[in-house]
């Protein structure tokens, strides 16, 4: 029997498909999917149901799945591209926006923008640097390691046991893009072209080490020698820490899925707080992304708000803003946002909290919490609800949020009485 591909939608209908025991196991273990059950009306067939994952997977056994975003992929990948690098390093200067070529699907595009990105970094030659080597030679070179000299050839000579430094192109920066196109090359839906020319550039990447899977990523840090690597180096690393999600149950073998997923919840939780981190500056403040703090006295209930906006030196808070990758409701509410809002600004002594969602009725809307917790002009705690309309055009979106980055830094520093 022929297997066809499954696409499904971003939060979109269930949908039921034909499915083997393994690829349904695998993919109601591996939490990629909202739901997937078997089928109560139709034997060999499960019911799935798409969440905020976008992207595509190979099923062991089974279809490769497809979740197509609701956001248009160009814009996708304006949203990560600002996130991994808000300086604009790496995006396409006159559309703001990363190279995805005519593809509208995540993997293809995907491809297309990382295989770009490596043959610009490529242009100049091969980076190459000092690494420092330890081996067995016949000849000395370098230092002489006296220790494993004795240890393992009890003092005799040829061979010797060396070590130095080699300027090689087996660098943490070339093993990482090296990585990065193996990965792309075995994740479904790569076009041709594409994959003939991640082939290309995997093979000009040859002198480096492949990285060995469910590795840690080698560290490099940011120089003017890498400069022309670091866009193509941060879209790499995205690729290699969204790929291959897998399940292992207590005492069974692994059920994995292969393929390449954004989670479009914290894709657009990363956006917001970057941007707002970045337009907070130029009103001389500053932003702690994920701080965290406690509900209670005893240190008992965590919380962690996206985002908390402080005066110049860090020390006194002055707003706190949460992320909601979400639509508002037809009657405007989220109730369980607002009580959430209200802790933040309760613990941290806030005369407002701040929520953006990804899309509403209105630009901005607020709540004015009275009760004992309002300060001696009476005035209680505000929460206010933004909306970034994500179809909007990249200048517009971070226009958008500058706004509310202006109405943050005309918050009282000053905490309730």
């Amino acid at each position: 029997m022929t297997v066809l591909d499954v696409t499904l939608h971003e939060y979109g209908p269930a949908v039921s498909v034909p499915l083997c025991v393994e690829a349904g196991r695998a993919l109601a273990c591996a939490g990629i999917l909202q739901s997937a059950t078997p089928d109560p009306g139709r034997e060999g067939h499960w019911v799935l149901r798409a969440g905020s994952r976008v992207g595509a997977v190979r099923t062991p056994g089974g279809p490769v799945v497809r979740i197509m975003p609701k956001t248009p992929v160009s814009r996708l990948f304006f949203l990560l591209g600002f996130s991994l690098d808000p300086a604009r390093a790496w995006r396409d200067s006159r559309e703001g926006t990363v190279d995805t070529g005519a593809y509208d699907d995540v993997v293809p595009a995907l491809a297309h923008a990382v295989e770009r990105q490596i043959d610009a970094a490529l242009r100049q030659g091969v980076l190459q640097g000092y690494r420092e080597v330890e081996e067995s030679g016949m000849v000395v070179r370098g230092r002489l390691r006296e220790a494993e000299q004795i240890r393992r050839h009890f003092g005799r000579t040829p061979p010797v046991e060396i070590t130095y430094d080699a300027y090689t192109a087996d660098t943490a920066e070339n093993r990482i893009l090296r990585a990065a196109a193996e990965r792309l090359l075995q994740l479904p839906g790569v076009p041709g072209p594409v994959r003939r020319r991640l082939s290309h550039q995997r093979v000009r990447l040859a002198d480096a080490r492949p990285l060995i899977r469910g590795q840690q990523l080698p560290c490099w840090q940011p120089s003017r020698l890498n400069s022309r690597y670091q866009p193509a180096l941060r879209l790499a690393e995205a690729v290699l820490h969204g790929t291959s999600p897998e399940h292992r149950p207590a005492g069974a073998d692994a059920l994995s899925v292969d393929g390449f997923l954004l989670d479009m919840n914290k894709l657009f939780e990363d956006f917001v707080t970057v941007a707002l981190r970045e337009a907070l500056r130029e009103h001389g403040l500053t932003a702690r992304l994920q701080d965290p703090h406690h509900l209670d006295t005893a240190g008992l209930v965590r919380m962690r708000p996206d985002l908390v906006v402080r005066t110049d030196d860090g020390r006194t808070p002055l707003a706190v803003v949460d992320a909601k990758y979400k639509v508002e409701k037809a009657d405007g509410l989220h109730n369980a946002d607002l009580y959430q809002a209200l802790a933040y600004a309760t613990v941290l002594g806030l005369r407002e909290a701040h929520l953006v969602y990804a899309a509403g009725r209105q630009p901005e809307r607020f709540h004015e919490v009275r009760g004992t917790a309002a300060g001696q002009d009476g005035q209680g705690v505000r929460l206010y609800r933004h909306t970034l309309d994500l179809s909007r055009e990249p200048p517009q979106i971070l226009s958008a949020l500058r706004d509310i980055a202006g109405r943050l830094a005309g918050a009282t520093p000053h905490p309730r009485s």
